[in-house]
């Protein structure tokens, strides 16, 4: 079957008002969002008698905040009664809410063990700078300290160097414009926007009590090193967050691991491997069924990506990363993520015995086997 064209794609619909249950217990509440390929996120609601867990509550701005608010006035509900933030990874569409409920409404933050945002070890600084609004710039390169000042202040935004990465491009932050836009924010977006840091971590096969019952915690790296999905196995409900999505393929992060794609590939079996699943609740699109032929699915595309850079290497032989993702990805998508996908999907190839790499200068440089 043929991939559906991008005005086919469920993750790319807007975010619907309407606010359905789909498992007992379990409420899905989409939220707006305007990323590439995407245009909601879907927060999922799970009641219990202390109020709500909120699974992925967002971006951090104040339009994602009203239209949660909006949705919980639907189950007769405020941001209040929310106890629980349960984040799936580490992209700010899903963690990006998590900071002003800990901070509004008490909230406990759950992520995986190895949850890391760009704001992480550095507490006592921005609790300082929080308190004082003085940043501290003390190296070259990104510091969030710097940037949290940028954005609390009122003075000039100079430009923000970007992290450089393993194959020699570089991960953008946000420039003058995108800090101009959060400046408008209010206080209390702002300030949970910068601690979004867990209150409580949790690693693979831990049971957790969500929605009167209990879930298990399952690792799912690949997407991002710290993605979690959670499975209710007397329900058949699992919340697969972005790791099996119903029509697009979940990017794959070349940053956390030496082959990213090999962990991808290994938690793609895992969820497979589960029996009695009968609902899937994506984090974008709508929940499924089949999450056997969707796990085959996603790893047949990305095999298929592994051949594909073999055959574009006997195009273009020897290149550099940014060189194969042109290659690899349409002009629309070029940019940071197609070099992060590409680099990971070329080191699953070296660390196979089919490609080999130097170093030249600051950039890697590959060459495919046929």
């Amino acid at each position: 079957m043929a991939d559906p064209t991008p005005a086919e794609r469920q993750e790319k619909q807007p975010a619907s008002d309407e606010v359905t249950e789909v498992a007992p217990g379990v409420y899905r509440a989409q939220l707006p969002i305007a990323l590439p390929g995407l245009g909601h996120v879907n927060c999922y609601l799970l009641e219990d008698e202390r109020g709500f867990t909120a699974v992925d509550p967002g971006m951090p701005d104040p339009d994602s905040f009203a239209a949660l608010s909006h949705r919980l006035a639907q189950l007769g509900a405020t941001p209040e009664r929310i106890h629980t933030v349960l984040v799936t990874h580490s992209h700010p569409d899903h963690f990006g809410g998590a900071g002003r409920l800990r901070i509004l409404a008490g909230a406990d933050v759950v992520a995986h063990e190895r949850f890391r945002s760009i704001f992480d070890d550095t507490d006592d600084d921005l609790v300082q700078l929080l308190d004082e609004r003085a940043p501290k710039v003390d190296e070259e390169g990104f510091d969030p300290v710097e940037f949290a000042g940028y954005l609390l202040g009122d003075g000039d935004i100079p430009d923000i160097p970007g992290r450089v990465t393993p194959w020699g491009g570089a991960i953008p932050f946000p420039g003058r414009e995108e800090i101009l836009f959060m400046r408008s924010w209010d206080e209390l977006t702002k300030r949970g926007f910068l601690t979004p840091q867990p209150s409580r971590r949790v690693a693979n096969s831990e049971v957790i009590r969500l929605a009167r019952r209990e879930w298990v915690v399952i690792h799912t790296p690949g997407h991002t090193g710290d993605h979690i999905c959670l499975l209710d196995p007397a329900g058949g409900t699992l919340l697969s967050g972005d790791h099996v999505l119903p029509t697009i393929t979940p990017h794959i992060s070349g940053l956390h691991a030496n082959d990213t794609l090999a962990e991808f590939f290994d938690a793609l079996d895992t969820v497979a491997a589960i029996e009695g699943v009968t609902t899937v609740l994506p984090a974008h699109g709508h929940p499924f069924s089949d999450l056997q032929g969707r796990a085959a699915a996603i790893r047949q595309h990305h095999e298929e990506r592994l051949e594909l850079l073999v055959s574009i290497a006997t195009q273009i032989g020897e290149a550099d990363v940014e060189a194969f993702s042109h290659h690899l990805f349409q002009p629309r998508s070029w940019g940071a993520m197609a070099e992060s996908e590409t680099y990971a999907h070329l080191e699953h190839l070296r660390l196979n015995g089919r490609a080999r790499r130097h170093r030249d200068g600051m950039k890697l440089r590959y060459v495919v086997d046929a």
